[in-house]
């Protein structure tokens, strides 16, 4: 096997980690609450919000410190992290150990994805880029959508200590497989020191941010969202003097592809992320089918999104990368049109073929957008580009969740739906989803204002 397919083989097999291990507890909750008897149900929601914070927050920085002193270094250590703090997490006898276990497994979940694509786009020269991103990209979608039904079924039959101890001899082998196959890569400053205070100003802006959008609409949700912008305007103030920030504002500053292509990615996930709740919500509640046949119908959508992401890396390998994911985009904004105009009616054909629409959309927008955002840096910013790509994925699927919860607050009120609120709860995804189509459709505004990739600037 030729070295850069050995790289493409560890950095996928890892890639299926993280969305793995975000989705897959969601449908073991049940169960670990009857083995820990947890008296207080915010502490449940910590085991799921306890790992999606610590990756989020931690990513960047990883990123930062991986392109100072070593990405196969950084990655190879994320994983045998993983290793450790899955193992705890499968033996946890309280639900304080398996939180804490989880929150260390989210460090490990940073320092491999902050790295994972900076030593893809190393690898591989800039002709064959988008080909190996969608790949990867798709890879995401597997472990994301396949955690649900994988961690439902080692609950049921093995329990769900076995999907920790599954992932870390999973994780075990990928690092002996990283450190095997991996050639080590050049450090870049790497004398310099880290910016520990630029760290902890966008740590805490980043859990205010993240948290307070898990609490809304909830007023201390509203001050988490002040604080985390007081403490953005102090981050970017202290990083435009710092000697070695850990996020170059000059890169935004200067980079409009690299810019724009970030804000593209913030308001894609912030407007496609809560179509398979809000469509959960109709057909359970609304339409009537049961939780089994809703699954099935919403897997339309990522499935088509595994199978086109690598077409699509390779289409922007042949064609500048902002047209792609510009289609990709007004492709969802047609998509959640046609949700926003949901009736009782409403055809499951149509349904069906608006999700298709939705996943052909979102995997023509993805691989090409990470081809730009990685292709407009400099190897030395890989680590801080592979970074921002999870952190804006990240938040926005948060934004995504805030608004939905923020439409149903302000239309049918704090309460818990009743057959009784049908009619508002039918306006309540309406609205939702109308508001997504002009969020996709501003992204997609931000998507054609990048410019155009300058390929040579990267060429290996």
């Amino acid at each position: 096997m030729k070295n850069d397919q050995a790289v493409l083989l560890v950095v996928c097999m890892t890639s299926f980690i993280t969305p793995f291990l975000a989705s897959s507890v969601n449908v073991a909750l049940p169960s670990i609450n009857t083995d820990f008897a947890i008296p207080d149900q915010a502490l449940l929601g910590w085991i799921v919000t306890g790992f999606l914070l610590s990756a989020a927050v931690f990513v960047v920085p990883f990123g930062r410190i991986a392109d100072m002193r070593g990405r196969k270094k950084m990655f190879v250590s994320g994983l045998l992290i993983i290793v450790v703090s899955s193992f705890f997490c499968s033996i946890s006898s309280t639900e304080l150990m398996l939180i804490a276990s989880r929150v260390i497994e989210g460090v490990g979940s940073a320092m491999i994805f902050g790295t994972g694509i900076a030593i893809l786009t190393s690898a591989f020269p800039a002709k064959h880029r988008g080909n190996v991103l969608g790949i990867n990209v798709a890879i995401v979608y597997v472990g994301s959508s396949s955690g649900p039904f994988l961690g439902g079924i080692i609950t049921q039959y093995a329990g769900w200590r076995f999907i920790y101890a599954g992932i870390m001899v999973y994780a075990l082998l990928a690092a002996i497989l990283a450190q095997m196959m991996i050639k080590d890569d050049r450090h870049c400053q790497e004398d310099g020191r880290f910016d520990i205070i630029g760290t902890l100003l966008y740590a805490g802006s980043l859990f205010s941010l993240i948290f307070g959008l898990s609490i809304i609409p909830d007023a201390e949700g509203g001050y988490l969202l002040v604080l985390a912008a007081l403490l953005m305007i102090i981050f970017l103030r202290w990083e435009l003097a710092a000697e070695n920030p850990v996020v170059n504002v000059g890169v935004f500053r200067r980079n409009p592809v690299f810019l724009f292509s970030n804000l593209a990615a913030l308001i894609n996930y912030s407007s496609t992320f809560a179509v398979a709740y809000l469509l959960s919500l109709y057909l359970q509640y609304l339409k009537g089918f049961d939780p089994q046949t809703t699954g099935l119908i919403l897997v339309a959508q990522p499935i088509v999104q595994v199978v086109f992401s690598p077409f699509a890396g390779r289409l922007s390998d042949r064609m500048e990368p902002r047209i792609v994911a510009s289609a990709g985009m007004g492709l969802c904004v047609i998509g959640l049109t046609v949700f926003s105009f949901l009736t009782l009616e409403t055809s499951l054909g149509l349904i069906l073929a608006s999700l298709m629409l939705l996943g052909l959309g979102f995997a023509l927008f993805s691989s090409p957008n990470a081809n730009a955002i990685m292709s407009a840096v400099e190897p030395c910013y890989y680590g801080l580009a592979s970074g921002m790509v999870s952190t804006m994925r990240l938040i926005g699927q948060m934004i995504s969740l805030g608004i939905a919860m923020l439409t149903f607050s302000v239309i049918m009120g704090h309460v818990e739906i009743a057959p009784a609120q049908m009619d508002e709860l039918m306006v309540s995804i309406k609205v939702a989803f109308g508001i997504f189509a002009g969020l996709c459709l501003m992204g997609m505004l931000f998507s054609l204002a990048r410019g155009k990739m300058q390929r040579e600037q990267t060429a290996m």
